[in-house]
C-alpha cells in the first residue's frame, strides 16, 4: 500500500495509508504503517516472517526471534543468553548482527528508555508506547488512546512530515508486582 501525501484543512501535509483525505481528528491513522502489527505469539512461523522481510533464514535469526517473542523488551545480553540456550556456540557478534538486520528490516523494534540499555520487541508496525517502572525497570506496552492522541500532534512540526511518535511513560508499579521495594 503506497503512502500518499495529502493536506489537512490547515494546509500542513499529512499521510494516510489508503490515500484518503485525513481530517484533523484522524491523527492515529496517520501513524499506522502498512505493515501488520506483530504481537508476541502471533508469529510462530518465524522462517516465513524472515522471508517476508527478504532476509535469509538462519538458525541464529530464528532462535533470536523466538527469544524476543518469549522475552519481550529483553536486552541484548539476555537475548544472547537465550539464543545460546538453543545454539550454545553462537557468537556474540552473530546476535548483534542479527539484531541490527532484523531492526533495519522492520521485523523487530529497538527501544531505549531513559537510563536503560537497548531492548527489543516483536511488536512493530503500530504506534504503541511503553511504560517503565522506575524502581525495577519492568517495561510494558501501552496502546494509544483512541480518538484522543495529543502525543501524535506536534505543536509546531517545524516543516517535518511526521510519520512516527515515540513516547515513554515512567512510574512505579502500584502493586506487589514490583521486583524491588518502592522508595518511600
Amino acid at each position: 500500500v503506497a503512502m500518499t501525501p495529502v493536506r489537512h484543512d490547515e494546509g500542513r501535509p499529512t499521510r494516510r495509508c489508503d490515500g484518503a483525505d485525513a481530517g484533523p481528528n484522524q491523527y492515529l491513522d496517520l501513524f499506522k504503517k502498512p505493515v501488520q502489527s506483530a504481537r508476541v505469539g502471533e508469529h510462530r512461523d518465524l522462517p516465513e516472517l524472515l522471508r517476508g522481510a527478504s532476509l535469509r533464514v538462519t538458525k541464529p535469526r530464528v532462535a533470536l526471534l523466538d527469544a524476543i517473542g518469549a522475552h519481550p523488551h529483553a536486552d541484548t545480553e539476555s537475548l544472547i543468553e537465550a539464543v545460546r540456550g538453543e545454539l550454545p556456540l553462537v557468537a556474540h557478534q552473530t546476535v548483534y548482527d542479527a539484531l541490527h538486520a532484523l531492526t533495519d528490516a522492520g521485523v523487530i523494534r529497538r527501544i531505549q528508555p531513559s537510563r536503560s540499555v537497548a531492548r527489543y520487541e516483536l511488536r512493530v508496525g503500530d504506534n504503541h508506547h511503553h511504560i517503565v517502572c522506575r524502581t525495577c525497570g519492568v517495561i510494558a506496552d501501552v496502546d494509544c488512546a483512541v480518538n484522543d492522541t495529543p502525543c501524535l500532534t506536534a505543536s509546531d512540526d517545524q516543516g517535518f512530515l511526521i510519520d512516527e511518535a515515540e513516547f515513554t511513560m515512567m512510574g512505579f508499579i502500584n502493586s506487589d508486582g514490583c521486583k524491588v521495594m518502592k522508595p518511600r
